[in-house]
């Protein structure tokens, strides 16, 4: 199998599931920051952007938690 093959299949991995989770909860951290100072402000048009921004975030994690039920034992990289 090429590298350019590997590299097409990590985005499936457990490995590669893991680091979207990892990135999509660093991004989290952001969306905070922006809470914060929306709170602060009192801006809620800010706030209710921070509030979307989150639920996607949750449902981002949930799809990628699935994934990574769902490929179990069965990892590409390793096959």
């Amino acid at each position: 199998m090429s590298n350019f093959s590997k590299a097409k299949g990590f985005k499936k991995s457990k490995a590669g599931t893991y680091l979207s989770i990892g990135t999509t909860i660093f991004g989290a951290m952001g969306v905070v920051k922006q809470a914060r100072k929306a709170r602060s402000e009192n801006d809620l048009l800010m706030l209710a952007d921070a509030a979307v921004s989150a639920a996607a975030i949750v449902t981002g994690v949930a799809v990628l938690v699935r994934e990574l039920r769902r490929l179990g034992d069965d990892d590409v990289l390793l096959g």
